[in-house]
């Protein structure tokens, strides 16, 4: 569940999505991109019908398959001489902004963001291509301070922020205890305290939150400082799948170059097949662009434990997109968005069955 859906209706999204500490589903540490030099992965072969596609992803392990497909140079391999290039996001607006401005072709991105981008355009900006990780979500608290999930109740509970995927799904676990929470403020029963995930941790040791229902690997980083997972969203789910990342496209350049759009869904789909035949070998290579990026690699004691609650598919997990919409309508977010359409995965599943896979359901959303 990944985004911002701050006020009551999509179209206030865009006024505020240049704010610095606003943080998007499934990652998030400011709201800068950075465009990464790829001069190391050469494009080799037959050149497609553009010369270059830009793809945006967040720098985060529920973007595993971008950060190992670029690493492994896996994604590259099926563009042959079309040269991919690579900007990284660290929330969802930024993205969506340069998907409809044009800087990026493809990106990788939360469900929460997919949506304001959609709604956002009526419909015109973006199609959700294909599923890319499930799961990953946890609320971690205190030990000391909330031994039960009834304990909860009056504490100082973190999200990344107002209306991303996460806040959505905790103020939805809030009302179905029964309790009571002033979604915009979150002032009521529990105290929900806006934080962007790069501050969470420090703000978890000063005392100041009593937890958080936060991605990974902040949710890892908070175990690491001696808290405790209370709660892995993923068992509130069916067969506890939940889509935390899809893969996105430009509808102008997916009309203008569906051969590059097959390509790198091609590469997306062999990227995951490697990762799950691979778990330590792709660990290690996402753990390596993460080092590239920000100078720092993840200690084992965080990388281990989130790289585990993450399942990598290629599966958009279509019907939940709709649940999450639907959840943050109960809140109070955002208004009935229109969905229909936001799926095209004709693409995908073209790639699938030639890989000898099982092809994926669009929920009833997919283009007509």
């Amino acid at each position: 569940m990944s985004a911002a859906r701050p006020l009551t209706t999509l179209r206030t999204i865009a006024a505020i999505a240049a704010l610095p500490l606003l943080t998007l589903a499934a990652c998030g540490y400011g709201s800068e991109s950075k465009d990464e030099d790829t001069s190391k992965v050469a494009a080799e072969g037959k050149k497609l019908s553009a010369d270059t596609v830009r793809i945006g992803y967040f720098p985060n392990l529920t973007h595993a398959t971008a950060l190992v497909g670029d690493q492994e140079g896996l994604l590259q391999k099926e563009l042959g001489g079309t040269k991919a290039t690579y900007s990284q996001f660290n929330a969802g607006p930024a993205e969506i902004e340069a998907l409809n401005s044009g800087s990026i072709d493809i990106g990788w991105i939360g469900p929460s963001p997919a949506i304001n981008g959609y709604s956002t355009t009526d419909g015109k900006g973006l199609r959700i291509i294909g599923g890319s990780a499930s799961g990953g979500v946890k609320l971690v608290v205190n030990p000391d301070k909330v031994k039960s999930l009834k304990d909860v109740k009056g504490k100082k509970i973190a999200t990344p922020q107002l209306g991303n995927t996460q806040d959505v799904a905790f103020l939805n676990w809030i009302a179905e205890q029964g309790w009571k929470v002033d979604a915009q403020s979150g002032k009521g029963d529990v105290s929900v305290v806006r934080t962007d995930n790069k501050i969470t941790p420090d703000a978890y040791k000063s005392g100041s939150i009593d937890g958080a229902w936060v991605p990974e690997p902040t949710a890892s980083k908070l175990v690491a400082e001696g808290g405790k997972v209370l709660l892995d969203e993923a068992d509130l789910w069916p067969d506890k799948k939940f889509v935390i990342t899809n893969i996105i496209v430009s509808q102008t350049f997916l009309k203008e170059h569906p051969d590059v759009v097959q390509a790198v869904l091609r590469g997306s789909v062999k990227t995951n097949t490697w990762i799950n035949a691979n778990p330590d070998k792709a660990k290690a290579a996402a753990n390596a662009k993460l080092k590239e990026l920000s100078g720092k690699p993840l200690p084992a004691d965080v990388l281990d434990p989130a790289w585990k609650s993450i399942q990598f598919t290629d599966d958009p997990l279509a019907s939940t997109l709709n649940t999450e919409a639907d959840h943050a309508v109960k809140a109070g977010l955002l208004k009935k968005p229109k969905l229909d359409g936001i799926y095209d995965l004709a693409p995908l599943n073209k790639v699938l069955t030639a890989e000898g896979k099982s092809t994926v359901d669009d929920a009833g959303l997919g283009v007509k």
